[in-house]
């Protein structure tokens, strides 16, 4: 349950998090390092791989640095790699600032572009400004990985961030990575999803939060939560033109505030094949989120509700082929919960399942009206719904079948 793995974690991260010494007063200032030192030109016609893994070598140690990569275009024909070894402890800010500087890849045997592998504790990594454009032979263009027994990666940045047509996820985020931002990142146009967020074998990620990200015409999903990975919160992005989903979050989803779905589903032959811009099982909490449509997404939200829903001032609409877009299409368990205030757009039900709709577009509250469901009106201890009959009926406590209680009026 989600519950109990969230307290799993926490008691994990207070015992690895209490082993970690603290910076000291006395911590030496900090290095700034430039890649051109170390022989990248970024000319676009050298291969700077060997340059730039060497500056890597020296500024992610013991200490960190901050590596400058300035303006101008790295071919780049291998992964380049950061790694943190078992034992090491890194507690400062490290990292890349490379705003102008594009990493061209040229990766043929399905390698990363940048990967970072953590075997250790380390905090305060920044990747700030870089560009890393593919050829659809690499893997993903940006890789984290953090999943061993006690070892931790968080209080990361990744910021201004453009990744683009790489033959894997544009970013793939694995096991203790948690407590990070991705902030005004650009995911467009690469063969797996923009973005995926996943618990690892051992590692459980946890606390992201992205800000003003764009996920766009990916081969398979804007942005996607897997093996179980649920909390991550997505905070004015927006998901376009994806071939799948715009989010797949097949666990639930923390939080999806102002976060824009238009036109996902491209793949779809037409509208009839298409679906909603997110789907969503378990639970999740929606606020300002909207969905647009001319082509083939059906609506904002596909949902099995399973623990609960509430989605505030939503939206879901189309035009052209997509005119009978609407808001939501949910189920759900007997024992879930759903609650749409003052959202606008058509919701669909499955299985029996109601939410509780409160302002809609035609005013007033809109009930349960079955006997089964958990959204009935209650007034003091009764309940009221409609019978099979088409009679108003009301019971005092909760009712065990559809002729339960009392008719009302005649």
């Amino acid at each position: 349950m989600t519950l109990s793995r969230r307290g799993l974690f926490g008691a994990g991260a207070a015992l690895g998090l209490a082993a970690a010494p603290l910076p000291t007063a006395a911590a030496p200032p900090l290095r700034v390092l430039n890649a051109g030192d170390y022989g990248a030109r970024g000319d676009g016609r050298a291969d700077d791989t060997a340059a730039l893994q060497k500056a890597l070598d020296h500024a992610f140690v013991e200490g960190g640095a901050l590596l400058v990569i300035p303006p101008g275009t790295y071919r780049v024909t291998r992964t380049l790699r950061v790694e943190f070894a078992h034992g090491a402890n890194l507690g400062r800010q490290s990292g890349i600032v490379g705003h102008g500087a594009r990493l061209d890849s040229e990766i043929a045997d399905g390698g990363n572009v940048l990967e970072i592998l953590c075997r250790a504790t380390v905090r305060f990594v920044l990747i700030d400004g870089l560009d890393i454009l593919g050829r659809g032979r690499e893997g993903h263009g940006l890789y984290v990985e953090c999943d061993h027994k006690g070892t931790y990666f968080y209080n990361f940045c990744v910021r201004d961030v453009n990744v683009q047509n790489c033959g894997g996820d544009g970013c793939r985020l694995v096991g203790n990575v948690f407590e990070g931002q991705i902030v005004n990142a650009y995911f467009r146009g690469n063969k797996g999803n923009g973005a995926t967020f996943a618990h690892g074998a051992e590692g459980i990620l946890s606390a992201l939060h992205v800000f003003g990200a764009v996920f766009g015409q990916n081969g398979e999903n804007g942005a996607a939560m897997i093996r179980n990975c649920y909390d991550v919160a997505f905070h004015g992005c927006y998901f376009l033109l994806n071939a799948k989903f715009g989010l797949l979050a097949g666990n639930g989803c923390t939080l999806l505030s102002n976060c824009g779905f238009e036109n996902n589903h491209a793949a779809a032959k037409d509208f009839a094949g298409g679906d909603c811009g997110v789907n969503l099982n378990t639970f999740g909490t929606l606020v300002g989120c909207t969905a647009y449509s001319v082509f083939h997404q059906t609506g904002l939200i596909r949902a099995f509700v399973a623990s609960r829903l509430t989605m505030v001032g939503c939206t879901g609409s189309g035009g052209g082929t997509a005119a009978k877009a609407g808001l939501a299409r949910l189920g759900g368990t007997r024992s879930a919960d759903a609650t749409l205030i003052g959202c606008s757009g058509a919701v669909q039900y499955s299985n029996g399942f109601e939410a509780l709709e409160i302002g809609g577009p035609n005013g007033g509250v809109r009930f349960g009206a079955q006997w089964q469901s958990r959204n009935l009106p209650q007034l003091g201890d009764y309940r009221l719904w409609i019978d099979r009959g088409g009679k108003l009926r009301i019971k005092r406590g909760t009712p065990t079948d559809d002729d339960d209680g009392t008719p009302v009026g005649t």
